[in-house]
């Protein structure tokens, strides 16, 4: 009971040790929600009002995959003792109870930053969490269309994409030829290109992230069969699945090209990108041809990482727009 309480006093320490998420992981983050807000400024003078913007977006963004972390972990906690047994509830670290707690904190965080983005942004992440919440709790185990989890799941990272974007186009009016005012939450602000460019950006989000989900279902397959959770591996089988994510990453790494032609992203993203996308295109072949007894152990590897290229790839969005801001301020 007493490290239990120390793990309710102690949030923080606790969320160090929580996942055991590696530490390039956690900074690669920062750059990722970074990333979004300045692809969509594009490269202009920076001052302390888009500084700002960032930041509350940066702290907005985290503490929002926190709070979607932990609230997963709660409800998927009776699957979690068949699939993942070391998490948190499963083995005991900690109560749900405090577990709720926590979350409670995080989520009350994304609400207030978000706000501080502006009403809109604030707007944004409550139906994304009403989504979030009701999927896990109760659609994803009731919904009896196949694979309905791994369809809907990727949506809570499309947010990170949505976000980014309407973050500068509710606080930076630059006589944009779309504006739509709605009145109290205030103005939106934007053009056609700009939207093209977060479609691109969203629909490149949801595949890479459905592909490496996909991967990892494969391994979870067990577990969310039990409890009635429709995955691609649960409802059409594993070797189906391994092929679903491979073409996932196929489609992915086309809407990456997509995405360097339609934003101000230069060759310095694209020659990275390709590299990335050929390596994760490797391992993502070798599960698709795996036999029954190795997909699993090769999912593993395959969801990891490709994760990994997911994330990778919205940090080569920063470093890219960084490079050209500097260029472009400074030279």
């Amino acid at each position: 009971m007493g490290s239990r309480k120390s793990f309710f006093t102690s949030p923080l320490k606790f969320l160090v040790h929580w996942r055991s998420l590696p530490p390039y992981e956690m900074i690669s983050y920062i750059f990722m929600f970074v990333s979004v807000p300045m692809l969509a400024y594009g490269i202009h003078l920076y001052d302390m009002n888009i500084i700002r913007v960032i930041i509350f977006t940066v702290i907005t963004l985290y503490t929002g995959f926190f709070a979607a972390l932990i609230w997963n972990d709660i409800t998927d906690a009776d699957i979690d003792s068949v699939a993942h047994p070391d998490r948190p509830i499963p083995s005991g670290r900690i109560s749900k109870k405090n577990f709720f707690a926590i979350a409670f904190f995080f989520s009350a965080l994304v609400l207030f930053f978000a706000f501080l983005v502006s009403p809109i942004c604030l707007i944004i992440v409550c139906i994304a969490a009403l989504f979030v919440t009701f999927h896990d709790r109760y659609l994803k185990k009731r919904v009896k269309i196949p694979a309905y989890s791994e369809i809907f799941t990727p949506v809570q990272w499309v947010v990170v994409a949505v976000f980014g974007f309407f973050a500068i186009w509710t606080t930076f009016p630059r006589g944009s030829p779309v504006s739509i005012d709605l009145a109290f939450l205030g103005t939106i602000n934007t053009n056609k290109d700009a939207i093209i460019q977060m479609i691109a950006l969203v629909l490149f989000t949801y595949f890479t992230v459905s592909a490496h989900d996909i991967a990892e279902g494969i391994v979870d397959a067990e577990g969310d069969k039990k409890h009635g959770v429709r995955t691609y591996a649960t409802s059409f089988g594993e070797k189906n699945a391994a092929r679903v994510s491979f073409v996932w990453f196929l489609i992915s790494g086309i809407l990456g090209v997509i995405l360097f032609y339609t934003t101000i992203l230069s060759f310095v993203f694209l020659v990275l990108f390709i590299i990335l996308w050929l390596y994760i295109m490797f391992y993502s072949y070798k599960l698709l041809k795996s036999d029954k007894k190795d997909i699993k152990k090769i999912g593993a590897i395959v969801g990891r990482k490709g994760f990994d290229y997911f994330l990778f790839s919205y940090n080569l969005i920063f470093l890219d727009v960084l490079i050209q801001v500097i260029i472009s301020n400074f030279y």
